[in-house]
Parts: structure tokens; sequence; C-alpha cells
């Protein structure tokens, strides 16, 4: 009698320690380590969105690492991520292989409009750059375009814009969006291309400086004048507009999920608008009083 008590004791004790083993296991939104991979460009409001997700639940630790965009995929890829950003659209071959290797459906969490744009020194005379001369300096052996290097989504997007691949493009490189713009001036005759996210943060004092060393140059379409500025982007206009988006490589609730559905919720998306960039959830309401 007394054995068998103590077999259900033991019974019980070892059901309440594999639950408790179970429960640390079990997926978690709130608790628990993430890395997420981001082009350079895009830096500043990935580092944001996650700064803002920590502060809500304190028992994550997420970590933003720089990568280039296609070897962020890459990663993804091969199971070596959980989360990145991107900005280009992938073509129906690496949809199928996202899908096959994932196990998971194509959808993209679209949480920012972010852009290319073409910069010169403050100095220059230069005041806009039309699509014709950005397609035609693409092909010159003068190489006047400077990209922040290959595999990025700044000279990703701008190839995919005009439908042609990277590998064919002729282009100078400084490596890093802000080196690009503290260099600039050493070549006079020479435009930047950079993300917007680079130095679109308001209030923050890099970013200040570093507007203050070039000038933004409009985006001529068809005879029209395009602004990379909160109007050019949400409605799209702007010729250069990209849709950033995160792509996961996990099947449950974990914090790669939680992290995203907190960038698409308001609290997210007003971190958004604090970068500089345009909320792709937030639109303007207008409310009629009667």
């Amino acid at each position: 009698m007394k054995n068998s008590f103590k077999l259900a004791v033991i019974f019980v004790l070892s059901m309440m320690l594999a639950g408790c083993k179970k429960e640390q296991n079990a997926p978690s939104y709130h608790k628990g380590d993430l890395t997420i991979f981001t082009d350079e460009s895009f830096q500043s409001v990935t580092e944001a969105l996650a700064g803002g997700y920590m502060i809500n639940y304190p028992e994550t630790h997420i970590k933003v690492e720089t990568k280039k965009e296609d070897l962020g995929l890459l990663d993804l890829l091969k199971g070596n991520a959980k989360v990145i950003v991107m900005s280009r659209n992938l073509n129906p071959d690496e949809i199928k292989t996202y899908e096959e290797r994932t196990d998971l459906k194509f959808l993209p969490a679209k949480f920012a409009a972010d852009a290319v744009v073409f910069v010169v020194p403050k100095d220059s005379p230069k005041e806009s750059i039309s699509m014709e001369e950005i397609e035609k300096g693409l092909m010159s052996d003068k190489k006047e375009l400077i990209f922040d290097g290959t595999n990025s989504s700044n000279l990703n997007f701008v190839a995919e814009k005009f439908k042609k691949q990277p590998k064919d493009l002729q282009f100078s490189i400084i490596p890093g969006n802000q080196k690009i713009i503290e260099e600039l001036g050493k070549y006079p005759n020479k435009i930047g291309v950079i993300g917007l996210n680079t130095f679109s943060r308001p209030y923050d004092k890099t970013s200040e400086k570093l507007r203050e060393m070039v000038k933004v140059l409009p985006v001529v379409e068809k005879g029209k004048s395009y602004n990379a500025d909160f109007k050019g982007l949400s409605s799209m206009e702007y010729p250069f507009t990209r849709v950033l988006y995160f792509l996961i490589n996990e099947g449950n609730f974990n914090i790669a999920n939680g992290f995203i559905r907190f960038s698409c919720t308001h609290l997210g998306q007003k971190i958004v608008q604090k970068e500089g960039l345009q909320p792709y959830n937030i639109y303007k309401r207008e409310v009629q009083m009667r």
C-alpha cells in the first residue's frame, strides 16, 4: 500500500515537472532572443521598432544585424535567420524556393514606405534629375552614380525599376549610405544613391548633420517633378518609393511573429512615422460631425 502511494506521488511529480519543462520550452512572443537581418539602408527604422518591442516586452532581446539584402534572403532560405527586412520584389522562382524551404506561404508583412533618393553636395548647381538621366548614367562608363555596394537594396531596387540586372549596370561604390554622404564632396560630378531612412529622422542630430551636407534631388518623370517627402511617399507618386516588408522563417507564434504583429499595429506604425517614413498601415481618416 505504501509502495503504491509512493509510486502515485512520483508519477504526479514527474507529470508536473514534464508539464513545467514543456511550458518553459513552449513558443513565446514575449520572452527570448531574436536576431533580425536588415540592409543598412533600413537599419534605423528596424532598430527603432526592435527597441519599441523590447520596451513593451522586457524579457525579449532583439539584435539587429546589418547584411546586404540579397545575402539576408539567402540566410533566411538556409534557416540561418528568422526575420529579414526586404524592399525589392521577389521573382516567381524566389517565391517558390521560399515556400518550399520554409513550408510557409509567401506573405510579406509590409510596414513602411521608404525611398531611394539621389543626392549631390549642397553647393552643386544641379537642381533635379530625370528618369532618362538616371537610366543613361547606369549605362555610362563614367560611372556617375555612386551606390553603397553590390547586393544592396538600393542597387537592387533601382535595377528593378529599369527592368535590368544589377550586374549589367555601371556605377561607382562607396561602402555605406552615410559614407556616401560624407565623401560625396570629393566627387563633384557624381551623384549619390542612398536610402531615405539614412537621414530621415526629423530631430536626430546625426540625421540633421547629414542632411546639411547634401541636397536631395527631385526626380523628373514625364515632365513632372516628384519629391521623396510624405506626400510623394504616401501617394507612391515619387518614382523610387519602395515598400519595406518583413519575411520570416518561423511557423509558430514566437518572437518573430510577435515582433511583426507589433510593427504593423498603431504603436509600431507611430514609430515608423517618427523615423520620418510613411507608415504603411496608417491612413488619414476624415470624421464628419453632424
